[in-house]
């Protein structure tokens, strides 16, 4: 591997100064570790200092640490900046694809007698294997030319879009830009040689040619059936040649795939097997000639620019590839941009063509080939791009109060920098104030014009208040202890409720999680998820496997609790039933606490679901989930909810909520008793539920003052009522 470490020589810009921790013996000029466990520090006694970030600093890096970067936390600034570049950013991309390899080198003559050969017509004796070989080296030669540019042009890419986001790195990497542009100019130059121009006006021609008048009739094509079976094959024909045709080098490359999708399907001795391939063969070929006809008469003289955009590259770890870029493109995309660019900004990916006409609308008409394209007059300016620069203050560099705007750019470097249970963030903006969003929420709000500032992310969370938090917790249980705890009905038990409260909530986080390594990331999620307004937002889409990864399972545990925790008889109307009724206790704290559930529509034939039932495939809150109120649930009663999982989750009761829902149960538990033995004398029993009311009626909620609420004239009443006939219970006994 190159030697891309960090070097005293690379501009620092505001960065400059900026304190970094490190790790070292205890030797005056001992070498600087990122991280003590670094294999290059094997000195018994090490020591940990904080150094400001200089030559002299970098001059003293460990060449391990000083590669990799673990300088600063990576959703900093300077993390940013330091990450960008070490490993294989800035400064592995500038070391390469400036030259030739000098293991894998060709010569310019090699290269045009390579295309030369592919070029001119095939022998026509098949045994001729000296014929054959050169041709297959020659298919390899033209691959590894094509590789080698698309390799340069992602490097040149991927330097530039790191520059533009640290101008004060521009002149220091002008030699080795410059560099760069040539190296990839010859290869481009070789890569146009093995594309056929006419190939090119002959493949957009027959993307515009209309479906002609297929010949059903004809006796050789009876072998494929009836008359409708026969029309069905070459209308599928054709659907095949015309999809196929546009993709490549020119429509005969893709003759024999087309042939054979239609002659494939039947045995070789079958009778009129021969003929059938015989009139496929011409029918194909005729389409060929009409798209050599329409591609002569427009002719290459006239010629037209283009700009085109080339999508943002994708780093798809599920799939274990990239997409985007120049990844996706097929044949005649990528042969047209070797064959006619005249000009590139690889790092906003933006490029010139001078194309000839029908290559022209194709482009213009076709929009998926690139994510942008339209004309460009010859006198046309490019207006100069307003300068986005990733300096201090646009993440936790600087105090919230001298925090810069958010842009996109930014964005896109702070997923270069990824951290795991990091991908939520509190922001700010005039519009709607503070709220925590996932990045891509965050992402394509900024595309559409959000203005506002980055206030912290979940790594940025005080490391003070977080490790208390994880000791309070405490360690998973070891095997064969219950990380669930059984269910507890007697109200005046000190864990009643408590599987419905954020207590439990944080447990389930810590203990549900996969690696204990990543107990930490979780709760930081977690407590940033807290703050989500509707937890609908933090639902940030599917990956290409169809995982969701912004919230794991353990922090939905941790937000959410499931509906047969919840008991909500006490605030059920008092009914007939002495057994089941309910007290009438206003809901108060609880009535706007939220409840989410897949479908609260009794009008769809499908039942609501809890976002952790199996038939919800364990997923979580999504975005089109509905959500409700605990007040909703009390005011309806045409739900049809999954009997499995009593069709909802609550949100996570705070501690002022779990409060008032156990005064409920209590206060509700003596109305029971009152209601259910009239009759009953009372002895120390009258006692205990005289006492019992005496510490309801004063009781105040823990954490906030909420009993101001309009409701809390109800509970006062209830309270009065309740007294009242105990008091004539115990005259009368």
């Amino acid at each position: 591997m190159l030697d891309n470490a960090l070097t005293a020589d690379v501009p620092l810009g505001p960065f400059a100064g900026k304190p970094i921790t490190v790790h070292s013996a205890t030797s005056k000029n001992a070498k600087f570790h990122a991280t003590r466990s670094c294999s290059m520090l094997r000195a018994r006694e090490v020591v940990t200092a904080e150094v400001p970030l200089n030559a002299e600093t970098i001059r003293r890096m460990c060449a391990q640490c000083g590669r990799w970067s673990g300088w600063a936390r990576p959703g900093t600034g300077l993390g940013i900046f330091l990450r960008a570049l070490g490993g294989v950013g800035l400064l592995y991309q500038l070391r390469t694809y400036t030259e030739p390899d000098q293991d894998e080198d060709w010569a310019d003559d090699e290269v045009r007698a390579a295309a030369a050969l592919l070029r001119s017509t095939p022998g026509t004796d098949p045994e001729d294997e000296e014929d054959a070989q050169a041709r297959e080296d020659a298919e390899h030669l033209r691959g590894r030319v094509r590789e080698a540019w698309s390799g340069a042009a992602r490097s040149l890419h991927l330097a530039e879009a790191i520059l533009s986001m640290y101008d004060w790195l521009g002149e220091w990497a002008a030699p080795a830009l410059a560099a760069k542009r040539q190296y990839l100019e010859t290869l481009r130059t070789q890569a146009a040689l093995f594309v056929p121009e006419s190939g090119l006006l002959e493949a957009a021609a027959a993307g515009s040619l209309e479906k002609p008048e297929l010949p059903s009739e004809e006796p050789a094509f009876a072998v494929l059936g009836n008359r409708a079976e026969v029309a069905k094959a070459l209308d599928s024909l054709w659907s095949d040649w015309h999809r196929r045709a546009p993709g490549g080098y020119g429509p005969a490359d893709v003759r024999w795939r087309v042939v054979f999708g239609i002659t494939g399907r039947l045995r070789s001795n079958r009778k009129g097997y021969d003929q059938l391939c015989s009139a496929v063969e011409e029918l194909v070929a005729s389409w060929e000639d009409l798209a050599r006809a329409v591609a002569d008469e427009a002719g290459a003289e006239r010629t037209r620019q283009v700009t085109v955009r080339l999508a943002e590259t994708v780093d798809d770890s599920s799939a274990g590839y990239e997409r985007g870029f120049l990844a996706d493109l097929d044949e005649w995309s990528t042969g047209v941009l070797v064959t006619y660019l005249t000009d590139a900004d690889w790092g906003h990916r933006t490029l010139t063509l001078n194309v000839p006409l029908l290559v022209a609308d194709r482009l213009l008409t076709t929009r998926s080939l690139f994510t942008e394209c339209g004309l460009r007059s010859p006198d046309h300016a490019e207006p100069p791009k307003p300068a986005v620069r990733l300096a201090p203050g646009v993440f936790d560099d600087t105090p919230v109060f001298d925090r810069l705007p958010l842009h996109a750019e930014h964005l896109r470097a702070l997923n270069a920098a990824p951290a795991r249970g990091d991908d939520l963030c509190l922001v700010f903006s005039p519009g709607a104030g503070p709220e925590v969003l996932p990045l891509s929420t965050l992402a394509a709000r900024v595309a559409a014009g959000w203005t506002g500032t980055v206030i912290a992310r979940a790594s940025d969370l005080p490391e003070s208040v977080i490790e208390p938090w994880i000791e309070e917790i405490g360690p998973r249980p070891t095997d064969g202890e219950p990380i669930w705890q059984p269910a507890v009905h007697d109200p005046y038990d000190p864990r009643f409720g408590a599987d419905l409260g954020h207590a439990d909530g944080a447990r389930m986080t810590a203990w549900l999680g996969y690696d204990e390594r990543f107990k930490e990331h979780d709760l930081r999620c977690l407590a940033m998820a807290r703050g989500a307004g509707d937890l609908r937002t933090l639902d940030s889409g599917r990956d290409r496997e169809g995982r969701r990864r912004t919230v794991s399972t353990s922090v939905w545990h941790g937000l959410l609790a499931g509906a047969e925790h919840l008991d909500l008889r006490p605030f059920r109307a008092p009914g007939t039933d002495r057994w089941r009724d309910g007290s009438g206790i206003p809901l108060g704290a609880l009535a706007d606490v939220q409840v989410y559930t897949t479908d609260a529509d009794p009008g769809w034939q499908r039942k609501g679901h809890s976002p952790f039932c199996q038939h919800a495939r364990e997923r979580g809150v999504r975005r089109d989930d509905d959500l409700l109120r605990i007040a909703d649930l009390l005011a309806r009663s045409d739900f049809d909810w999954c009997s499995k999982c009593h069709g909802y989750a609550i949100r996570r009761f705070t501690d002022t909520q779990l409060s008032y829902y156990r005064a409920a149960h209590r206060l509700h538990d003596i109305a029971e008793a009152l209601r259910r033995d009239p009759d009953k004398p009372f002895r120390t029993d009258g006692e205990l539920l005289a006492e019992r009311l005496t510490a309801l009626a004063g009781r105040q909620p823990e954490g906030e003052e909420y009993w101001n609420a309009p409701e809390s004239w109800r509970r006062h009443e209830i309270v009065h009522e309740l007294r009242t006939r105990l008091a004539t219970r115990r005259r009368t006994s």
